[in-house]
């Protein structure tokens, strides 16, 4: 079943029936790991964001399961990122590397990527158990599906209409107050409030697809750009952060400062595009895209 929900069809059941294939899936996945721990984790971490799209697309309706579910698939989220997250900043040294001004430079971060590596698998070396980690997060994810037994969205087509709008138009307003305070002042978290937003509206595209598969896919894959582009920024941040509380890992004081500099000119580049790119895909106005998913939704449906 694609992550998609149709007009034409019952909507509590859809949302029912999509929500649990999804944390399934993340199920499944963690157990088989066809492509590595990593990948599983990458594919996990995917589907949950999904289901948390979800339900904050509904939260008006059902306001008490959406805040607690959305508090256990975050907490669920970040057990799983404790056993990402030393890769992915030996990822993030490694794009930087490879877009490298000069030679001095891509020296200096490639001995970067080198030391971050080895705090990478001293960091797995240390680690107790990751496999009760993956193990007590496929039992949360049990107890994240039976709990789907106990919402209740209640309404015909046209409530549901509604309530679809509702989501979509929140959703907006937020991005839009995120990009706002990103355009007013550099700060790491609407940038990354700007990034969750976007996700959101992201899946929301894909969600609703079959109402205009067209114009649903073109703005899904503008917003899959922005998500990318603000995924980087973030990164960008965190690894910042380490290099301030971490120090000790980088012995050579030259090479500290070229990755400081790196830093500094791709998260500037990376925010400027990113920006931009934000205010093209939420420039429209809210309540007129909120109506049109109203309008759509009940016109497929009738």
């Amino acid at each position: 079943m694609p992550f998609s929900i149709r007009p034409d069809r019952s909507f509590k059941s859809q949302f029912r029936k999509l929500a649990r294939r999804q944390l399934r899936h993340a199920i499944d996945v963690l157990e088989t790991r066809p492509e590595g721990t990593d990948h599983a984790i990458h594919e996990a971490r995917k589907r949950l964001k999904r289901v948390r799209s979800l339900y904050r697309l509904v939260a008006s309706a059902v306001p008490k399961f959406s805040a607690r579910e959305n508090i256990r698939l975050r907490g669920i989220a970040r057990s799983l990122s404790s056993l990402r997250d030393a890769a992915a900043l030996v990822e993030t040294a490694t794009y930087l590397h490879e877009r490298a001004r000069d030679s001095d430079e891509a020296e200096a971060l490639g001995r970067i990527v080198t030391a971050l590596s080895a705090r990478r698998d001293r960091l797995i070396a240390a680690r107790r158990d990751p496999e009760k980690v993956v193990s007590d997060t496929i039992s949360a994810l049990k107890r994240a599906i039976a709990a789907l037994d106990d919402v209740s969205l209640k309404g015909g087509h046209r409530r549901h209409g509604r309530l679809l709008a509702h989501g979509w138009d929140t959703t907006v307003r937020k991005a839009r107050k995120a990009l706002a305070a990103c355009e007013g002042h550099v700060s790491a978290e609407a940038f990354h409030t700007l990034r969750k937003r976007t996700q959101d509206y992201r899946a929301y595209h894909k969600l609703l697809n079959p109402l205009w598969p067209t114009a649903m896919n073109a703005k899904y894959e503008a917003a899959s750009a922005l998500v990318d582009m603000l995924g980087r920024i973030n990164d960008l941040e965190l690894l910042c952060e380490l290099v301030e509380t971490e120090h000790h890992h980088f012995e050579n004081a030259d090479d500290l400062a070229h990755l400081l500099y790196a830093i500094i000119f791709h998260q500037q580049q990376g925010r400027h595009d990113a920006l931009d790119r934000a205010e093209r895909i939420f420039g429209d106005d809210a309540d007129d895209e909120a109506m049109r998913i109203e309008m759509l939704w009940i016109a497929f449906g009738g």
